[in-house]
């Protein structure tokens, strides 16, 4: 889900684009590495790139449709594709219709000389953030690239970019299929450890739950997002303990964080603590 939440925030904080349907390519990579592993082989190395490969091929096909669009019209149209997609694979029998895919086989994980099972839950963790960790410094490598700029300068004003000599289009299509790469990479590592996907890994609720990781932890930051996914999740766990109304909990968590941190935790972290230091320096 941390990776999830990055892969928003590509778009979201650095784009100023906001999807609202990224759940997609998360849920179409899960899906992907699903039917490798049970159908075709128990290789964690195929499935992760065959639910990259198809983060790509989904993202070229939905950033076409999407990038047309500018404002609260891309988020209804990524909104939109992925209701489409998810209510295709729940009416489809041959992928488990509404019950998914289940009986996924626990999966070895070669790694040189030593290996893991997928089915070890700290070991695959480990493994998870080392995942998470690659992504972060692609990303922050990316981000600070001219091509970087350029996407920055979208979020700032798009419509001056071409007198800049760069077009916006492939631009805002770049940033769509690196982010749904990302997605559905990341998508591709949940059943290996769930052993089992469903259509609700497509859900609204998955979407939003990424762009809040991103709004809470701070928007244009890559760092905020990792921050924003691990309160998210710990918030659900432990306040979905106590009460089935943890949604409500998170909801007011969310507007106090919008209201009170504006630029989320990384933000505050700044102006606080690395702020202060360049002051008194």
């Amino acid at each position: 889900y941390a990776g999830l939440a990055l892969s928003v925030d590509l778009l979201l904080g650095y784009g100023g684009l906001l999807s609202l349907g990224h759940a997609l390519f998360f849920g179409l990579g899960a899906y992907v590495s699903a039917l490798i592993l049970k159908d075709v082989a128990p290789s964690f190395w195929l499935a992760l790139a065959a639910g990259t490969l198809v983060g790509l091929l989904a993202g070229v096909v939905g950033g076409i449709i999407a990038i047309r669009a500018r404002g609260v019209y891309f988020a209804l149209i990524t909104f939109g594709m992925a209701q489409v997609v998810a209510k295709i694979i729940y009416n489809t029998q041959e992928l488990g219709a509404s019950d998914g895919i289940i009986g996924i086989p626990i999966v070895p994980i070669r790694l040189g000389v030593a290996g893991i099972m997928s089915d070890d839950p700290f070991s695959f963790f480990i493994l998870v953030l080392v995942i998470i960790a690659a992504i972060y410094l692609f990303l922050s490598y990316a981000t600070r690239t001219p091509y970087g700029r350029v996407l920055s300068a979208i979020r700032v004003n798009e419509g001056r970019l071409p007198f800049l000599g760069y077009s916006p289009a492939y631009t805002k299509l770049g940033a769509f299929v690196i982010s749904s790469m990302i997605a559905g990479l990341c998508g591709s590592l949940y059943p290996m450890l769930r052993g089992f996907v469903s259509p609700e890994l497509m859900y609204f609720e998955v979407s939003t739950n990424a762009v809040i990781a991103v709004v809470i932890g701070g928007a244009g930051t890559l760092v905020g997002p990792l921050y924003g996914a691990m309160a998210l999740v710990f918030g659900k766990s432990v306040v979905g303990s106590y009460t089935e109304h943890h949604l409500i909990v998170i909801g007011v968590f969310f507007m106090a964080s919008v209201i009170f941190l504006p630029q989320g935790f990384a933000g505050f972290i700044k102006d606080r603590f690395i702020g202060s230091q360049d002051d008194r320096s």
